[in-house]
Formats: structure tokens, C-alpha cells, sequence
């Protein structure tokens, strides 16, 4: 199955309008998510791998306590791809 290609800024401008709290930084999709404790951030965590080994794109993230910090882009196609966006997507069903 061939890899999405790289969105122009002015598509991920546009995609980026339908994913409220992600931001664009540094070339990559950026969004922290707060939880109530460290049990609750480490459930999220495993629900998104779960969502990101089924769609073969995975996140670079961080964890600290109740913090979860993710950035999303497609490492293959140098930048932003409708793959992130539609992670970002699920991410966000999932925190809700």
C-alpha cells in the first residue's frame, strides 16, 4: 500500500481547522492532553497504540504524570500526510 505523499502548508492549514487543541509546530502536528492522574494519561496511551499499530503510523510522544505529549508527522514522506491528520482524528475520539 503506498504511503500518503506531503500536504502543502496551506492544506495542513486547512485540515488543521476541523482538529480543535492541535497546532502545527516545528513542521509536525503538536497537542498535550492533561489527565486526572498517571493511571488515566497510561490508559489513553494504550488506547492510542493500539489505534496507531492498527493504522501502521505511530506517534512520537512523551508521558510525564498526568501529561501526554504528542507529534505527528509522516517521518516517509518528509512532513505532514492525511495519515496524521486522520490519527489526530481518532486521538481526539479517543481523549473524549
Amino acid at each position: 500500500m503506498p504511503r500518503p505523499s506531503r500536504l502543502s502548508e496551506s492544506d495542513a492549514a486547512e485540515r488543521l481547522t476541523v482538529l480543535p487543541d492541535w497546532t502545527i509546530r516545528s513542521g509536525k502536528l503538536h497537542r498535550e492532553f492533561v489527565f486526572k492522574d498517571f493511571v488515566e494519561a497510561f490508559s489513553f496511551m494504550s488506547g492510542t497504540a493500539l489505534i496507531a499499530q492498527a493504522m501502521d503510523h505511530h506517534p512520537e510522544w512523551s508521558n510525564v504524570y498526568n501529561r501526554v505529549v504528542i507529534d505527528l508527522s509522516t517521518h516517509d514522506a518528509g512532513g505532514l500526510t492525511e495519515l496524521d491528520f486522520t490519527l489526530a482524528g481518532r486521538i481526539n475520539r479517543l481523549a473524549a
